[in-house]
């Protein structure tokens, strides 16, 4: 997968960056299949300088067994090459090891058991709850509705396109063993869900914030079109933001420090996922927090909407759950690789695991605090199940109504 896959292909081995020592890039002085630093032999080089690939018994060792005597009677050190021999490479400094070994895939197949159960518990839920939604959209007319109905759509589409198509499908099945035009392309289809489910709870955000502070201006201007109009908008700015990222980078395949392409792009996913949303959550979310408490020092304690009360809970949860992605990415970038630190590798794909686990627990957040939400439920499980139970109907025949209304005893005389 391209940037949230959580199994490890150790065969896939990323190119050496430009400028980068060849002879020293492909040999390195850890063992391969041990990693232990060999006896203080340089690696297994050809006259030409390039590297020879040692076989899987036989670490990296150069041609001749015993280190040739100097004129002192003291063996020859065999110097590492660098650029203009004045030192190091500056590509070798900073944060990232001098190991070319990839990071193990500590966590084994407990992400796909995982991403399993999340998506055959998840996706019924949320056909449950797009369905309640929907028939309280066509009953009520609030806008509120059309914005969560949008908000559940959007999290079946990460399901499928992330969970299913990512995780399982690319990852675990496929092995990554895709074109990287088709990989790339499942970038875009990837972000452009991750941005509409976020921004759409922005859209939510402001309805309630006007509804609450500015209540005639959103009684004025409030309506189902609109609201119909902003989250078309909200789609289509989702789908252009998702483009930049066909160029975006696996972190499991990153053989190097990242490139300013790479570096940018993912600075624009956590400012457009979290730090630009969560701020705006923070900032509404305070302003009507303290709004209840005015309207509370006047008289009696207000009473909080189900509406906003599933908004603040949304928020919270938003904010719980893709913090830890969020740290990992920037952990990744500026203290040490995924590709290369297991412990960074088994951090992300637990952040990856949690940052998910906010496309299913929508349902249980509305049944909590909705009254009418589970009312809807119970509504839609009966209508769905009752069709079971009653069977077929032979031709011409009329079923009769479960409940009979009342008459009188046999007879009796009104």
């Amino acid at each position: 997968m391209v940037h949230f896959t959580s199994q490890e292909n150790n065969s896939l081995r990323g190119p050496l960056r430009p400028g980068f020592p060849a002879p020293l890039a492909a040999c390195s002085l850890l063992s391969p299949l041990s990693g232990h630093r060999a006896s203080g032999q340089p690696p297994a080089c050809s006259p030409r300088g390039r590297p020879l690939v040692p076989t899987a018994r036989s670490s990296c060792r150069t041609h001749s067994s015993k280190p040739k005597a100097g004129p002192a009677g003291q063996p020859r050190v065999a110097m590492l090459p660098t650029p203009n021999g004045s030192g190091p490479s500056p590509e070798l400094e900073g944060h990232w090891p001098k190991t070319s070994e990839r990071s193990p895939c500590v966590a084994g197949v407990i992400p796909t058991i995982y991403y399993s159960i999340l998506l055959s518990l998840g996706l019924p839920v949320n056909l449950l709850t797009t369905v309640a939604l929907a028939r309280l959209a066509a009953r009520t007319r609030k806008p509120v509705y059309y914005y969560l109905l949008a908000l559940t759509a959007s999290d079946i589409v990460t399901q499928v396109v992330i969970v299913f198509g990512g995780f399982l499908l690319q990852g675990a099945v496929l092995a990554r063993d895709l074109p990287r035009s088709v990989a790339h392309t499942v970038n875009i289809l990837e972000f452009a869900a991750i941005h509409a489910s976020v921004w759409i709870a922005v859209l939510l955000t402001f309805d309630r914030y006007s509804a609450l502070c500015r209540p005639l201006h959103h009684r004025a201007a409030s309506s189902p079109g609109r609201a119909r109009r902003d989250i078309s908008i909200v789609l289509g700015a989702a789908l252009l933001t998702g483009i930049p990222f066909y160029w975006w980078l696996d972190v499991w395949r990153d053989p190097g420090p990242p490139s300013t392409l790479d570096e940018a792009l993912k600075w624009a996913h956590c400012l457009t996922v979290y730090f630009i949303p969560g701020g705006i959550f923070l900032v509404t979310n305070s302003a009507l927090i303290c709004r209840l408490r005015r309207r509370g020092g006047r008289g009696p304690r207000p009473r909080v909407g189900k509406s906003t009360a599933i908004l603040l809970g949304l928020t919270t949860l938003f904010a719980c759950l893709w913090a830890p992605r969020i740290f990992v990415m920037l952990y990744h970038l500026y203290v040490a690789p995924v590709h290369r630190d297991w412990r960074v590798h088994l951090a992300l794909d637990v952040a990856n695991m949690v940052a998910m686990l906010h496309t299913v627990v929508n349902f249980g957040l509305y049944c909590f605090v909705s009254k009418t939400f589970r009312a809807t439920i119970r509504e839609v499980v009966h209508d769905a199940h009752l069709p079971c139970i009653l069977g077929p109907q032979p031709e011409g025949t009329v079923a009769e109504p479960v409940l009979k209304p009342p008459g009188l005893p046999e007879g009796a005389e009104l």
